[in-house]
This record gives C-alpha cells, structure tokens and sequence, in this order.
C-alpha cells in the first residue's frame, strides 16, 4: 500500500509539473511531440493531434518533448522552424521552462489551503491568533535525531504522548538519568510504552532522548482565511528549501554536509506511507512539501534541470547569439547522467539504512 500511495503522489507531481511545461509551450505557439509520465519502455501511448501521451515503465520522471528544446537541423531550418522552442523571443523560452517549477508551487499552494480548510495539525505557538480554532490539543513528537536513544526505540515524529505536559516530559525524562523512563504515547489510534535510556550531550547539562516536542492541535480554517495562511505557509516552506538546499552545497564544498538527511526515492516511500498511516491532512501537506522541493530543486542552476536551461536562455540572451547545439546538447546529457547517477546513489544509500535497521 505505501508503494501505491507513493507511486500515485508521485505520478501526480511529474504530471503537474510537465502540465505546466505543456500548457505554456502550446500558448506560446510551440509543437509539443511528446507528453509522458516516467521513463524507459513504454506501457501506454497514444497520438493525439500532433502530440504522443504516454506512460512509462519506470515511474521516477516524466518528460515533455518540446520541438526545438534540444536544438537540432530540423527544429533550427525545418519546414516548421517557427513553431520550435529556439526561435521564440527569449521571455517565453523562460516561460516555458519555469512553468512546471511554478505549476508545482501553485499545486502545493492549493493542497495546503485543502488542508487548513480539512483541519491540519499545528503548533498552538506558531498559531495564537487561531487559539479558539484549536481543537483536540495534544502533546506530540515533531522531529526525532537519527541514532538517538528515541530513534533506536522507535519513536518517530507523529507519535503523540500521553502526559500531562511537555514540561513534565522533559522533568521526568531529565530526572531518570541513566535509569531509564517508561514513556506512554500514541500512534494510529493504539496506545503504546517504551523504556527508553536518556543521554547527556544531546541537550546541554540535562538528560535527554533526541526528540523535539510541541503542543499541536487540530487547526480548521474558514476558506478565505485557508487561503492566506496557504500563501504565507507555501512561501515560508520555498525560502526553508532554498536555505536549506543552500546549506547542503556550501556543506559540501566545505566538507561539512550531512548527507544523512538526504532522501532519495525509496527514502521518500517510506515517508509517504508514514504520512499517511499519520492522517489524509499529514499526507496532503506531506505531497505538498515534496511538491515545493520539487520546483525548488529544478530552480537549481544545473544542466538538465530547468534552472540550468534557464541559464542558458539567460546567457543566449547577454552574449547575444545561440549557444552551439552539441555544446548545449552534451552539456544537458552529462547533467542529465550526474542526476541519475546521483539518485541511485541515495537510493542505494536508502536501502542500506532499510536493512540496517
């Protein structure tokens, strides 16, 4: 069931994503020849007008063929040259390439105000001015550090504890030492108990398990104001991926990137089903973080990504002729290879931990 759950959100934000390059490319008058929805030997396809729709067997990708996108004779000195992607102004070759990226925030925007108008979780805190909107207030975990004592017991973010407060939590956990502490909490709908041995140096001068704690009640939101906390929430969640995303580059060149916290697709299933054990609200909000990760990742200035083609355009139009084709066509190829070589490593890396664990 996760495999299904995580193929269908997956399916569904390629299909966003290359709907945006689609829609955009046919009102800016270019071909498209090809419309598909994953990668390697095809399962369906079907021709439609001047257009091939498709379905692939392997589900990690999606493309839009766009005539004239990868520059070549015909698309440059065809018969249909002023239909192809190279001879449009510049402003709608941007166009076309930032649709998907803006079609993924427009779609999470819409799943989170779904949420808020469903009823999310959310912190008491991060929501005083909605405090008589809060409903089945609960203690619950938000984020658990791998390796640490909560992780090897079993704990994960989601699992809502049964005590009187976070304060007594903490004092109780604090206050056992190396003796252990006998913690009740709750996930899907049982009611569970873990012993679990406290350390020092995860928090300093106290006893602590690895996790972070928030009072979060059910919020359910008027419409109207779904749509602007919507807004303000899918804004905040752009800027935390970039920040974050930038974090991991400069890491990397420093040597200091934690690549522990990188997921790749067999990674992302996992947290998909553990959203939606959690609740239809955890995974329409999961989907749409992912789906702002996904526009965000293709924002990066990169070959094969549309960040790296829009650099392209950007650099066409300041020297102010054409890239070469084979230099723009190998160049997008190697990227394109890098990226699949980049995914089966996390994916590998994923696996790994599976069977660790």
């Amino acid at each position: 069931m996760t495999i299904i759950i995580f193929l269908i959100v997956l399916a569904i934000l390629i299909f966003v994503h290359e709907l945006g390059h689609f829609l955009v490319a046919r009102w800016c008058g270019i071909r498209v020849d090809a419309f598909a929805i994953g990668f390697g030997p095809k399962i369906f396809s079907k021709k439609v007008g001047e257009t091939t729709y498709g379905l692939n067997l392997i589900p990690f990708g999606g493309y839009v063929k766009i005539f004239g996108e990868n520059p070549d004779d015909d698309s440059i000195n065809g018969e249909d040259k002023a239909r192809s992607f190279v001879h449009k102004p510049k402003w709608q070759q941007i166009a076309v390439l930032f649709a998907g990226i803006f079609f993924n925030f427009v779609f999470a925007w819409l799943l989170i105000t779904i949420a808020f108008t469903s009823g999310v979780p959310a912190s008491v805190d991060s929501y005083p001015e909605y405090k008589d909107r809060m409903l089945n207030p609960q203690i619950m975990i938000t984020y658990v550090n791998p390796g640490s004592p909560a992780d090897k017991a079993g704990l994960k973010s989601g699992d809502q504890f049964i005590a009187e407060s976070v304060e007594k939590i903490q004092k109780d956990i604090n206050d056992s030492g190396t003796n252990g502490v006998a913690l009740k909490y709750r996930r899907g709908g049982e009611d569970f108990i873990t012993n679990i041995v406290a350390e020092k140096g995860i928090v300093e001068g106290k006893y602590a398990i690895g996790i972070a704690m928030d009072n979060v009640s059910t919020l359910r939101l008027p419409i109207h104001l779904s749509i602007i906390e919507s807004v303000k929430f899918t804004w905040y969640a752009i800027t935390a991926t970039f920040s974050g995303i930038y974090d991991l580059i400069i890491g990397i060149f420093k040597g200091t990137a934690n690549l522990a916290s990188v997921s790749g697709p067999v990674g992302i299933a996992g947290l998909v089903g553990d959203a939606a054990k959690l609740g239809f609200a955890y995974l329409i909000m999961f989907t749409a973080i992912i789906s702002i990760n996904l526009g965000v990742l293709n924002l990066i200035p990169f070959p094969a990504l549309d960040g790296g083609r829009i650099l392209f355009v950007i650099i066409e139009a300041i020297i102010r002729r054409p890239i070469k084709p084979a230099i723009a066509n190998t160049v997008n190829a190697v990227g394109f290879g890098l990226l699949i070589l980049l995914m089966v490593v996390v994916t590998y890396r994923d696996i790994v931990k599976i069977f660790i664990k």
